[in-house]
């Protein structure tokens, strides 16, 4: 029952993480701009005196119908997956015991907590760009915990000796994908996807006007400087153009990683699988400077980056099961 639990809380994870995504896109983020409810229901208002009332509890805020039934949505998927996850974790400290040790599952409790008190700040502060970044980051990181945590439900076979050089880099490659992850998270929600609307140029210049100051100033409004000027688009294109600069570091460690784990004994199946998240990785995001971001290919953009974060976590697993080559 846990693994089967297990399973399902890390699908339903990467789901939230996606309906997130499209949630962002579609600009629904303040669909509701209360919380937990939406204009003070626990669902959408939608008969015309309900309506009439919310706007008039919400001045300046009328409802928009599509929009808050998306925020609700998701609400109600990250509701239902934090009750998972404490079934999970009462169901590990029920069968705690040697080798069984329940603080995965309780630590994801306090990853939810904190996640959830994320997507109120998210609503309340009005989409400022940290908590909305780290509300994206906490989405990714339970869906990796989960991921985990299923992944030694399952079981995973030692398999040979591995070198401990490919360890280091597998972790290197996690860590470094994280930074991207928070990296592409930033250009996200401060809406600089669009930034450079050329490649492999930007703004027809290897080196356009760019203001990295005001670009990863972290505690700021939502288009705003730190003084509370409009944002400029010089600072917006400093915040693509190190992503884009990311992606290429990124993609450099990981293909060199994946093309170790080719060779190494029983490591093949994550090599293959690793450089073809990634081909389809940088793929999707160059459609999306060409296409003039699309939807369809924002959101699988978005969960191509859990894939990765999925196929890395389980190389990791993979590698660390293993004992130590000897030299």
């Amino acid at each position: 029952m846990f693994r089967t639990l297990s399973l399902i809380a890390a699908a339903l994870a990467l789901g939230i993480v996606l309906l997130g995504a499209y949630v962002r896109l579609n600009d629904a983020g303040l669909g509701c701009p209360d919380w937990p409810g939406c204009y003070g229901h626990v669902a959408v208002p939608e008969a015309a005196a309900d309506v009439a009332r919310a706007e008039t509890a919400f001045p300046g805020k009328p409802v928009e119908a599509h929009k808050a039934w998306l925020e609700m949505i998701h609400r109600y998927f990250a509701t239902a997956l934090g009750l998972l996850i404490v079934i999970l974790s009462v169901l590990a400290w029920r069968r705690r015991g040697p080798g069984k040790v329940p603080a995965l599952p309780t630590a994801l409790v306090g990853v939810v907590i904190f996640q959830g008190l994320l997507g109120m700040w998210t609503v309340t502060l009005l989409l400022k760009p940290l908590i909305v970044s780290l509300h994206l980051l906490g989405g990714l990181t339970t869906f990796a915990l989960l991921a985990v945590m299923a992944l030694r439900e399952r079981g995973i076979d030692q398999g040979p000796p591995v070198r401990a050089a490919v360890r280091g880099l597998a972790l290197f490659g996690l860590l470094a994908l994280a930074c991207q992850i928070a990296l592409g998270a930033w250009t996200s929600t401060n809406y600089a996807a669009l930034a450079c609307p050329d490649f492999p140029l930007c703004q027809g210049s290897l080196r356009p006007p760019m203001d990295f100051a005001s670009a990863f100033h972290l505690v700021r409004e939502l288009g705003h400087t730190a003084d509370g000027a409009l944002l400029s688009n010089a600072a917006l294109t400093a915040i693509h153009y190190t992503h884009r600069l990311g992606a290429l570091v990124v993609s450099c460690v990981l293909l060199w990683l994946g093309l170790t784990l080719l060779r190494a004994p029983g490591l093949r199946i994550f090599g293959v699988l690793l450089l073809a998240a990634l081909s389809t990785q940088l793929s999707l995001g160059i459609a999306i400077v060409l296409l003039q971001l699309p939807l369809p290919l924002a959101v699988m953009h978005n969960g191509g980056a859990a894939v990765l974060l999925l196929v890395l976590v389980a190389t990791n697993t993979a590698v660390r099961t293993r004992p130590l080559q000897a030299d």
